[in-house]
């Protein structure tokens, strides 16, 4: 597998917020979101074979991994039995994809966090719409919103697609800006959370808001957290 980084952090999003969390970040991505703040595992990082990644995993400590990038799916051939070596030694693992690459063949015990790319975004219509069908109880869609537009299309696509009824748990998410640095406040919001969490109590949005709290932790600039 072609890593950018592995570390042990707080778990940043999602509904494991908060929790202890290692984190396999996968180089390469095929998607060019305007406020990505993972660039840099675009290109570069280092071969590792699954031994030499389960090893430092392992010696991390921790019970909950999340492998991420990139995107990680584009390593199917690779990551798909690493995720399952991983819950066959008892680690919770979970998936962090964009959707646009299919689900079909990820464990079905792995959690799938699934960024369904809003119009702002730059990506829109990447996800595979089939993928719907890869989604159960104990996954989760996330958007993440930066507009009026981004707030519309992720409400019609959650109830045009009964997300609610399909996943365990909805994200509609504030986007901080590509070049947030120093302080650590919703001033790097390109949203202000205010007015999302005011949409969505007015129209009663079963979804849950959601902060990257490691942002407000560290330095929303940092790698490795």
């Amino acid at each position: 597998m072609q890593i950018t980084e592995i570390f042990k952090s707080i778990q940043g999003e999602s509904s494991y917020a908060g929790l202890p969390c290692i984190f396999v970040r996968l180089t390469g991505c095929n998607l060019r979101c305007t406020w990505c703040d993972s660039e840099y595992s675009f290109y570069g990082g280092r071969k590792m074979s699954p031994d030499e990644v389960f090893t430092e995993i392992e010696r991390l400590g921790g019970k909950l991994v999340e492998i991420t990038g990139g995107e990680p799916l584009l390593q199917e051939r690779e990551v798909v039995p690493f995720m399952q070596r991983l819950l066959q030694a008892g680690y919770r693992v979970l998936l962090e994809t964009s959707g646009e690459r299919s689900l079909a063949k990820v464990p079905s015990d792995v959690v799938k966090i699934v960024d369904v790319k809003c119009p702002d975004s730059g990506e829109p219509d990447s996800f595979r719409m089939e993928n719907l069908e890869s989604l159960g109880p104990r996954d989760e869609v996330k958007f993440v919103i930066s507009s009026r537009a981004d707030y519309e299309f992720a409400r019609k696509f959650s109830q045009t697609h009964q997300l609610e009824q399909r996943v365990h748990n909805l994200l509609f998410s504030p986007a901080f800006r590509q070049d947030a640095s120093g302080g650590r406040d919703t001033s790097h919001c390109l949203l202000d959370p205010r007015e999302l969490a005011e949409w969505m109590l007015a129209d009663n949005i079963p979804a849950r808001f959601g902060f990257q709290i490691h942002k407000f932790i560290w330095d929303p600039a940092m790698k490795g957290v």
